[in-house]
Parts: C-alpha cells; structure tokens; sequence
C-alpha cells in the first residue's frame, strides 16, 4: 500500500500490508501484463508519445524481466502490492525515464481488464485443449471396445443392455457441452479494454483498433464503464 498512501504521514503497517497486497497471487499474471505493456508501447510510439529507441527500451527490459520471472529469478516485493506495479518499478529503475513514460494514456483499471481477459483467453483455450483430447481418447476406447455390453442403470438397478462405446459416448457429448460453453465465454472475453482509463477514457487518444490487432482481439470494447467495471 505505500504506493498509494497519498496524504498518509506513516508507513503502512505490515499488517494492513499482508492483507492488502495481491502479488501472491496475481504474479500469474506477469506474461499477460508484460504483453499487454509492450502494445501500449508500440501504440504510444505511433502517436508520436515515444521515440522509436525509447520503445526498444521498454520493449528489451520488459522482456528480461518476463525472462528472470519465468526463470525464478525476479524478487518480487510485498511493498509494491501487486504484479503490474512490481513491474513496473523494476523496469523504471532499470532503463530510467523511458520506463516512467510506460503508463502514459493507461489507468491501472483497464491495464487489468486486459491482463484478466489475455489470461481468461489463454487458460480458456488450454482447458478446451484439454477437453478435446480427452474426448478422443473416449472415441478411441469407444472404437476400440465397440462390442462390449454392460447394464444400463436405472434408479440404482439394472435396466437394460447397452454398449460400452454408448455409454462412452455420452460423456463425449456432455463434454461438447463444455467445450461450447466455454467457447460462449471467451467470445465475451475476447474484447481489448485497453483505452477505457481509470472509467471514461483519457484525454490522450491511442489507435485502440491498432492495439487490439496487436494482442489478437477481433474488436475493442464499447463502453468504458463497463470494461473496467466488467
């Protein structure tokens, strides 16, 4: 919390500390919220917000420090409270001025909207993944046992003969239901929220559909309360 103290006089007790931060847990975060970063980079240096070399900088020290954090080597510290400002720090006190200019025409609401939405779309698509390859392995045991007979169960007795690739089947077709559940999902997930600001954008206008294209969305979002708020 002493990144935010304002008008407070006195550090913040290592109490209130424990309970506030989020780096504990939000570290998974770190690969969305250095992709998110180096698109906002690109998007300023396009509007003229950076110079090219100043871009680089950010772009190179953001990728050592994905680097150092996926290898376990980064420290990251309790007193910054969450990913982003761990980060963030990390890479101003490496390049220097170019790295505060980072977080130009960006609120941390929507810079977490968007980590959130990278990693619900990722974590999405491994667990779709996942689904399907468990559904063929069922077709396979499906094919491969295709003759085998069991008792259908009805109100915990035996009701009737049916086929083990039937029954198989089954939770192949629940799992499809998942699968499209999931897919609905990401459908909504799948909007760049990057430009919302802190609620009702910024005076400073970046090519949102320029940043969305960068990151892989089909579309930006529509409304900026709803994005940060979403």
């Amino acid at each position: 919390m002493r990144m935010w103290k304002g008008r407070f006089q006195q550090e913040t007790a290592p109490a209130v500390q424990r309970f506030t931060e989020s780096i504990s847990f939000d570290w998974r975060l770190y690969r969305f919220d250095i992709q998110g970063s180096i698109a906002h980079a690109s998007a300023l240096e396009k509007a003229g917000l950076l110079a090219p070399e100043e871009r680089q900088q950010i772009e190179s020290g953001l990728k050592a420090i994905e680097q150092e954090i996926s290898e376990g080597r980064f420290p990251f510290r309790m007193d910054l409270e969450d990913v982003h400002m761990n980060i963030e720090s990390a890479l101003t006190s490496r390049i220097g001025a170019a790295g505060a200019k980072l977080h130009t025409a960006r609120s941390r609401n929507d810079q977490v909207a968007l980590d959130l939405r990278l990693y619900l779309r990722h974590e999405t698509d491994q667990v779709c993944a996942r689904i399907a390859g468990l559904q063929r392995a069922l077709v396979g045991l499906a094919e491969k046992y295709r003759e085998a007979v069991l008792p259908g169960y009805t109100h915990l007795q035996r009701a009737q003969p049916v086929l083990f690739p039937h029954h198989l089947l089954a939770y192949v077709e629940m799992l499809q239901r998942d699968r499209e559940r999931l897919a609905d999902g990401r459908k909504r997930v799948n909007r760049m929220p990057l430009g919302s600001g802190a609620i009702a954008g910024s005076t400073i206008c970046l090519d949102r559909e320029y940043i969305a294209g960068l990151l892989g969305f089909p579309e930006v979002t529509r409304n900026s309360m709803d994005a940060v708020s979403d």
